[in-house]
This record gives C-alpha cells, sequence and structure tokens, in this order.
C-alpha cells in the first residue's frame, strides 16, 4: 500500500470520528463505562488474590524437637529438613527464644513466665520450616513426621485446609467473574459500535457501487474502530489511574490495619495496557464486523 493511500485512510478515519459527532460520543462512552467497570473490578480481584497470596505465605510448619535431643542430633535434624523436597527455609527457634515470644505474645500477662527462665524453662527447642509452595505445607508436614528427633509438629492442619479452599475459591470466582465482565463488556461495546457503522450503510454500498475495492473501503473504518476503542479505553485509564492513587495515598494508613493494597505502580500499567488493548480490539472487531456484511452488494 502507498504511504498516500496510508495517509489518506487515517486522515479519513480520524474524520469520520467528527463527522458522526453522536455517535462517536456513544460508541467512546459505551467503551469507557464498560471497561471503567472491568479495570475496577480487576484491580479489585488482583488486590484480593495478592490478600490471598500474603495469608498463605504466613502459613509455615512449626517442628517441636524431642526434649532429650543432643545439639549433634538437632544438626542432624536440620540437615534432615534440608534434603526434603519443596522446602524453602528452616529457622531454629530455641527454647529461650520461644520463651520471649511467648512472652511478647501475651502483653503485661507474659511477666508471669519470667521466672521460668534457664534451667527450669519448659519448652522445646523447634525449627519453623516453610514450603516453598504454601500449598504443599501438608505435603512436607507429612515428610517431617518420619524423621528422628522430633516430639511433634503443629502447622493447624484443620485451618490449613480451609484456608487453602477459601483461597482457591476466591481465585477461581475472581478469575471467573474478571472473564463474564470482559466478554460482556466486549458484547456491548462491538454492538455500539456496529449502530455507528450501520447507520453509514448507504455511503458503504454506494463507494462499492462506483468500484471502490473493499481494501479501500474498509481501512477508514479499521482505523476509526481503533480510535473509537483506545479513546474509550485512555478514560477509564486514567479514571482508575488517579482514583486508586488518591486512596492509597489517602487511606494507606487505615486500610493497612486490616491488609496491604497493591502499590499503583507497576500494576496500573498492566492494567491500562490490558484495557486499551481490549478497547482496540474490540472497536476494531465491530468495525470490520458491520463493514464486511454492507461489502456483498
Amino acid at each position: 500500500m502507498k504511504l498516500r493511500t496510508v495517509g489518506r485512510h487515517l486522515r479519513e478515519g480520524s474524520k469520520n470520528l467528527v463527522r458522526n459527532g453522536w455517535m462517536t460520543f456513544a460508541s467512546i462512552s459505551a467503551v469507557a463505562i464498560m471497561l471503567l467497570i472491568v479495570g475496577v473490578f480487576l484491580l479489585l480481584i488482583m488486590n484480593v488474590n495478592s490478600i490471598a497470596s500474603d495469608i498463605e505465605n504466613d502459613v509455615e510448619i512449626k517442628v517441636f524437637i524431642d526434649l532429650t535431643a543432643t545439639a549433634d542430633e538437632q544438626e542432624e535434624l536440620r540437615l534432615e529438613l534440608e534434603k526434603l523436597n519443596n522446602v524453602e527455609s528452616i529457622t531454629f527457634i530455641g527454647k529461650e527464644e520461644g520463651l520471649d515470644q511467648l512472652i511478647d505474645s501475651m502483653d503485661d500477662g507474659g511477666i508471669v513466665f519470667e521466672s521460668i527462665r534457664g534451667e527450669e524453662n519448659p519448652l522445646n527447642d523447634s525449627f519453623i520450616v516453610r514450603a516453598a509452595n504454601p500449598q504443599l505445607t501438608e505435603t512436607v508436614a507429612n515428610q517431617i513426621e518420619d524423621l528422628p528427633h522430633i516430639e511433634k509438629i503443629d502447622y493447624g492442619k484443620d485451618m490449613i485446609e480451609r484456608l487453602f479452599a477459601v483461597t482457591n475459591l476466591i481465585r477461581t470466582v475472581g478469575l471467573v467473574l474478571v472473564v463474564g465482565m470482559m466478554f460482556t463488556a466486549m458484547f456491548l461495546i462491538a454492538n455500539t459500535i456496529k449502530l455507528t457503522i450501520v447507520a453509514r450503510k448507504r455511503e458503504i454500498q454506494i463507494m462499492k457501487l462506483v468500484g471502490a475495492t473493499n481494501g479501500f473501503i474498509r481501512w477508514p473504518f479499521f482505523i476509526e474502530g481503533i480510535l473509537l476503542g483506545t479513546i474509550g479505553a485512555l478514560i477509564p485509564t486514567v479514571i482508575i489511574g488517579f482514583g486508586y492513587s488518591y486512596i492509597n495515598d489517602r487511606f494507606v494508613g487505615q486500610i493497612e490495619r486490616l491488609f496491604v493494597l497493591l502499590p499503583v505502580f507497576p500494576y496500573m500499567w498492566q492494567i491500562a495496557a490490558l484495557l486499551i488493548a481490549i478497547g482496540a480490539f474490540i472497536g476494531v472487531w465491530g468495525s470490520m464486523m458491520s463493514v464486511r456484511k454492507f461489502l456483498r452488494v
């Protein structure tokens, strides 16, 4: 295609936005509103998924060492733990450190335990084991049970099973809802853009009758579709970007008491790229599907 022809298509596609003022406004509004809903919902799901991951990452296995185990046997146990599959980290907690943690967890009431320091400390030394994947915590715990010099292990089996069931459900429901929202947005936006093209079917048919090729007719509509979708996607991107930045700056202290929000960047870039890609694709798709119907003259 000649450069002059490309320029002509770009000019015609851009002019069509102005010539069809109200229909252009309707198409851009439809794109903006639907993608605003999709963008907000996507950002919400990303934060919920992040919170679920943070909760999962707090899961740990506490391995209580037998009180009769010597220092060499404790080291032997550490080496055995390091050999296990899917183990990310192992941290030793001596019984004095364990007592400090117990006292700190009980605030002022923990002072009564100060009297059992030293030789009278009845607590076990322990290892804190974290699985490489939180979902494999039970698998790792089952491997640990067979090792020597262990009095017991604790990882809250029942609670962990319920936790993972809830987080997996959240991810599944979130994915289904996002995909459903995207397809709904595609359908509604594409049909709105089709109305813009249908309103000019006589223009398309006349061009076809006077000898214009299909490609010559399609290209301006192709450009127009991209512009409609992209402009419509930029509006919700800006709204979501400023809105999320404001929430992060204004309420971050209050929100962090409950959970930590994802940072504005780089996640806003990811959402912006996705919304613009969806908008441009839907704009082109809606335009091309409508034009094709009127090229059969």
